[in-house]
């Protein structure tokens, strides 16, 4: 056998090698990921459990303090590129990665000090956002103990992409895992009243994340000063020092990304005050969904990065991140939020339908854009899609049928579907809630 034959049978693949290094950096990552959304999604599960409003109470809650834990997470997390350039130049590496963290941890607390006085008027935003007073209540009751978990929680995610950033990524899984069992015997302890803990109903599961997020944090601090090769890094050391420029640096990464998050996570949040419009139940139904949702697609959107990176892609400039962000808002956010409000005007079957044209009409702007020429199957499949709207717009049935009654709570005016009787106690004007029974 050649010899060039020989060694090119001992070396393994390109495609190989890069599979294998894809792997090892997306699994821990989507890991990492799945369990944290397993971590919130334990909370869902026990507080289930106390019914429906307290479901819909949580889901508010949580809406406003994860739309600026996700926000202030983005704008922390822009020092894993300046991490990764440092490392990079292999020039001072110790130094500079060490003040990268270092004023990450500085905007970390910043940030987690904003949010915290968002957060202690959650219950006020809630009531000006037309939400149920009482659920409101309920949910500000619960955010002025979860509140305590934010400085942690940031802290522990910028721990988490310095830890991964040094080749340790199967740590944050591990940490997440410990996460999840802390939280689920916590929401079992005070959520309960079990292992001799007191019963603190939903204040209980704010309780369980409040210790989760504590114990988050040691458990990095503490692998870090135990572990070799990063305890070198003393991310702690001079802690007091500010580094001005750097903070601009993390600054100019990192607003775009938070302000993308924003805008496109405002949209769920949107998504949950406009069940809470409707009703406790569709709420707290919203919540279960979301969940599922969520965890499908974190995993996909960590190993799509996970490829990028590993095929050496770089941190995109912040004009294209607000460009692509921008593009999710409008295509994405804003079809989404249409979506939900069809779904309660016009009913499931001719929502979908009408809204199974945006791929057509995507194709049909992307002639002129692109310069393509239609096909005769794109012809086809226009007349039949076009002849299916048409017929749903047409669509006119009577028959007889019978509703169950219904007794719900929601936001509503004196239409056509709700002509009540009123109690002194209801409140007055339109729109208003109160309880009514549709017979």
């Amino acid at each position: 056998m050649p010899l060039n034959s020989a060694l090119s049978l001992a070396q393994p693949s390109p495609l190989r090698t890069e599979f294998r290094a894809t792997l090892r950096l997306a699994v821990p990552l989507a890991a990492a990921n799945l369990l944290q959304m397993l971590v919130y999604a334990i909370d869902v599960i026990f507080v289930a459990r106390l019914g429906q409003q307290a479901l819909a109470a949580a889901s508010l809650g949580v809406t406003i303090f994860g739309l600026l834990m996700w926000c202030f997470s983005g704008l922390t997390g822009a020092c894993a590129p300046l991490i990764a350039a440092e490392l990079g130049k292999r020039r001072h590496a110790v130094r500079e990665v060490r003040r990268s963290v270092r004023m990450a941890l500085w905007l970390s607390v910043m940030c987690g000090l904003l949010g915290m006085i968002v957060v202690a008027n959650g219950e006020a935003i809630l009531v000006l956002a037309g939400q149920d007073p009482v659920i409101s209540e309920r949910a500000g009751h619960f955010l002025g103990v979860l509140l305590w978990a934010m400085i942690p929680m940031i802290w522990s995610n910028v721990l988490r992409t310095f830890v991964s950033a040094l080749g340790r990524p199967v740590v944050a899984t591990l940490i997440t895992f410990l996460a999840i069992l802390v939280n689920a015997l916590g929401n079992y302890a005070f959520v309960f009243g079990n292992l001799g803990a007191p019963e603190l109903g939903l204040t209980g599961s704010a309780l369980a994340s409040v210790l989760t997020g504590w114990i988050t944090l040691l458990a990095y601090v503490g692998f870090i000063y135990g572990d070799r090769r990063l305890r070198r890094y003393h991310i702690l050391g001079r802690w007091w020092r500010p580094e001005w420029r750097r903070l601009r640096s993390l600054l100019a990464i990192g607003l775009p990304i938070a302000a993308i998050i924003l805008a496109e996570g405002g949209l769920f949040s949107s998504a949950a005050f406009l069940m809470g419009l409707i009703g406790e139940a569709q709420l707290a139904g919203h919540t279960v969904a979301l969940q599922i949702a969520a965890l499908k697609g974190l995993v996909t959107g960590t190993v799509n990065l996970g490829i990028a990176l590993a095929r050496g892609a770089e941190w995109p400039g912040a004009g294209l991140i607000l460009a692509c962000g921008a593009l999710g808002l409008l295509g994405y956010g804003i079809s989404l939020t249409f979506f939900v409000l069809a779904l309660r005007s016009l009913g499931t079957a001719r929502t979908g339908a009408y809204f199974s044209v945006a791929p057509f009409v995507g194709a049909v702007i992307s002639i002129p854009l692109l310069w393509e020429m239609p096909t005769l199957g794109f012809f086809a499949a226009a007349a039949l899609m076009a002849l299916g709207v048409w017929l749903h717009l047409t669509e006119r049935h009577e028959h007889e049928h019978a509703h169950e009654p219904l007794q719900h709570d929601h936001l509503h005016v004196h239409d056509e579907h709700h002509r009540h009787e009123h109690t002194p106690d209801d409140p007055p004007g339109e729109p208003h809630s109160h309880s009514h029974r549709h017979e």
